[in-house]
């Protein structure tokens, strides 16, 4: 019982539709942050939320502003945004859920111009309803644990900014499996975890960075 009251109260904190949002923000390069070990192995209680409610100022299906999905590589998708010039800007994206198949968090990522310490940016946005001072915690395996602060809270959620060295995404690709970790201010006794997929990164990021031109 407890657990459904917390994933109840979570479900009021995030709508999504946000990936026009990210692409639009996701202009600066985000630095790296350093690395810190996670807690003890925490529970795995999740949000579910709504994901059918359109933004109220989405851009015509097909005109320019409006997103598509030019590619799927395992379970990524890459967004794009029509523009007038045809010059569409992508991203890899990916919706993460909890053992119920319920959509919690969401996660982008932004091949950035080559010569920078950052090769690639990230947001992730997780329910409003999440403890900001306890930070974000992205893992991959076993490796050693990073934690990020989250930057802004807007209506659809809070988003954590993260630049990704070409360490991290090697890791990413060489990984099995990933995990973001969140504390809900409902209960900042608990922890709630949730899995990144990692199917198909390798070609998603591989497609990413050749239509960036990298």
């Amino acid at each position: 019982m407890a657990n459904k009251t917390l994933t109840g109260l979570l479900a009021l904190g995030l709508c999504l539709g946000f990936g026009a949002m990210v692409l639009a923000q996701n202009t600066t390069t985000p630095a790296p942050a350093a690395d810190a070990p996670t807690a003890a192995a925490p529970a795995d209680t999740t949000a579910p939320v709504t994901t059918d409610t359109p933004a109220p100022d989405a851009a015509p299906a097909d005109g320019v502003g409006s997103m598509y999905v030019a590619a799927t590589n395992g379970d990524w998708e890459q967004r794009c945004i029509r523009t007038a010039d045809g010059s569409d800007p992508c991203q890899m994206y990916q919706l993460l859920k909890d053992e119920n198949d319920n959509a919690v968090a969401e996660i982008t990522i932004l091949v950035l111009p080559e010569g920078q310490s950052a090769v690639a940016g990230s947001q992730i946005m997780v329910p409003l309803e999440t403890l900001l001072t306890e930070q974000l915690i992205l893992q991959v395996d076993a490796a050693p644990a990073k934690v990020y602060p989250f930057t802004w809270c807007a209506a659809q959620g809070c988003v954590s900014r993260i630049g990704f060295t070409a360490d991290d995404i090697a890791a990413l690709k060489k990984g099995a499996n990933a995990t973001i970790t969140i504390v809900p201010v409902v209960a900042p006794d608990q922890k709630v975890k949730l899995n990144i997929s990692l199917k198909g990164f390798t070609a998603a990021y591989g497609a990413a960075a050749l239509a960036r031109g990298n």
